[in-house]
């Protein structure tokens, strides 16, 4: 049963989950096409998708760069302590976090430190500058251990939905 909100999760059938993979791996996949790949008519394909956008499991398209092609030379992963466990100072994090375009991802993290980071700046140098600006006490943290990856074996952002 499919329910166009997007805090209720849906059931997704084989189908969906074709969907899904197909566009996982070309989001620009014209709807005929993709109709043709998931066996379904064109209009049904373009039904389903549009349900999968309205109920929130679709939630954007976009353009995967190559951030060593445009000058972000450096990602790293930042170990974060807050000051504090409190709603404030979490959500303090939080916001400032989210106004930080070289913050590619921030999660919060139930373990020995408070939240992790993953940040792209072209250099070491733009990481000091980036740290000793922005992961400092006026955002709630206390404490910053980064880490430097020295090789990326794998990077996906497509789910395995044809496992489960």
């Amino acid at each position: 049963m499919k329910q166009i909100n997007k805090s209720i999760s849906i059931k997704l059938d084989r189908i969906d989950k074709n969907i899904i993979l197909h566009l996982q791996q070309n989001g620009r996949i014209q709807n005929n096409d993709l109709a043709k790949q998931v066996g379904l008519s064109p209009s049904s394909c373009l039904r389903r998708v549009k349900l999968l956008e309205e109920a929130g499991v679709i939630q954007s398209y976009t353009t995967l760069v190559d951030p060593q092609k445009v000058g972000f030379s450096l990602i790293l992963f930042s170990r974060i302590w807050l000051i504090g466990q409190d709603a404030e100072t979490i959500d303090c994090f939080i916001e400032a976090m989210k106004e930080l375009p070289q913050v590619m991802e921030c999660y919060i993290i139930l373990g020995e430190c408070d939240a992790m980071l993953k940040v792209v700046v072209p250099d070491l140098e733009s990481y000091r500058k980036f740290q000793s600006s922005h992961l400092t006490k006026k955002n709630g943290i206390t404490s910053v251990k980064t880490d430097l990856p020295s090789q990326i074996i794998k990077q996906s952002y497509q789910l395995p939905l044809d496992e489960y």
